[in-house]
């Protein structure tokens, strides 16, 4: 379960940065706008998809039948959606 925890923490962090990183570097090229947009809509899309990036952790461990580790992975996606729903539910509805 260690290392589910740690994987499915790891992740998402790193996809996180990458992302908002290729957005930002993508807007000073003036490729994309973060005009007409609603609030905080970089922050969130960037997050949700970082989250994402879990299922190919939970693919992968599921198919080789590491119970423990997917039971790590799922707890921190849980406790992710849970985080992002707190920080970015208002923006949403």
């Amino acid at each position: 379960m260690p290392l589910g925890l740690a994987l499915a923490t790891l992740l998402p962090l790193a996809a996180f940065g990458l992302l908002f990183g290729l957005y930002s570097l993508l807007e000073t090229q003036g490729w994309v706008s973060s005009g007409g947009f609603r609030p905080m809509f970089r922050e969130r899309t960037c997050a949700i998809f970082a989250i994402a990036m879990d299922v190919f952790l939970l693919n992968y461990y599921q198919k080789r039948y590491l119970n423990d580790t997917v039971r790590g992975v799922v707890i921190v996606v849980a406790l992710l959606v849970i985080g992002w729903l707190v920080m970015f539910g208002k923006y949403v509805f």
